[in-house]
């Protein structure tokens, strides 16, 4: 867990935003394959490599908020 608290807030939060909201047009990749995974036609490997890449800062803004939030994270801002 160091290694969540080396990074930065701001840095971790504006790269949540951009991979999870990428592409802008047509619709965000995240959505698309969140969509595909509910419908359960989530089978291909790039797709759940596209899931993954596109939702993995999110996660790790959740973990690292939470974290925060608990009063675990010795490198507060």
């Amino acid at each position: 867990m160091r290694l969540l608290d080396r990074i930065n807030l701001t840095t971790l939060l504006l790269v949540a935003l951009l991979l999870g909201l990428a592409p802008f047009r047509p619709e965000p990749h995240l959505v698309e394959k969140l969509r595909m995974l509910f419908e359960g036609s989530l089978q291909r490997p790039i797709d759940i490599f596209d899931l993954a890449l596109h939702g993995l800062p999110l996660v790790l803004l959740g973990a690292k908020l939470l974290r925060m939030r608990r009063g675990d994270d010795h490198g507060s801002e």
